[in-house]
């Protein structure tokens, strides 16, 4: 059952087994300090954990309506990729910038005017980076009511994205997790 207590635990227990969950002094892309850094990339390269978030996201994903599954260049990018293997749903990958050189685009994939996108996102902290693919998704006539986060670090992103007509739904959050 996704997100239940057990389906949570599996993912919790995978996340540390494979060391995205580190203890220390760091310093966050925001600038922000924190004591604990979820380093997502340890996940999204250890296969076995890269299947668990793909199982629970796609059990998320099975009671919507969803047309793709997109993923912000490079972070998302492996979960993305995982979710629509699992899924079946087209993948969508989203450039932080127009590409100028070659067929161009901010676009990965085919996004139709009315498509419903349903955003993967690795680590959640005021869901700045995943508001900017949403707005470059609806600028082409794109539909984006979800994102999912493997993990939410709790620091505003559920409601800067409500602000937006969006929900997020973590897999773990922050405090699942230290």
């Amino acid at each position: 059952m996704p997100g239940s207590e057990k389906s949570k635990q599996l993912l919790t227990d995978a996340l540390k087994a494979c060391g995205a969950v580190r203890f220390g002094d760091f310093t966050l892309a925001s600038g922000k300090k924190s004591t604990y850094y979820i380093d997502i990339k340890k996940a999204s390269t250890d296969p076995a954990t890269l299947r668990i978030i793909a199982q629970e996201a796609t059990k998320v994903i099975a009671g919507m309506q969803v047309d793709a599954v997109g993923g912000v260049v490079l972070g998302s990018v492996p979960l993305a990729t995982a979710v629509s293997l699992e899924s079946g749903l087209p993948l969508l990958l989203i450039r932080k910038d127009d590409k100028s050189y070659g067929t161009g685009g901010r676009f990965v994939g085919e996004l139709r005017a009315g498509s419903k996108v349903l955003l993967l996102e690795d680590v959640t902290t005021s869901g700045g980076s995943v508001k900017d693919a949403i707005e470059a998704i609806r600028a082409q006539c794109g539909e984006v009511q979800n994102v999912i986060t493997v993990v939410d670090r709790e620091s505003g992103a559920t409601e800067n994205l409500a602000s937006v007509g969006v929900k997020l739904i973590p897999l773990v959050r922050a405090s699942d997790l230290v």
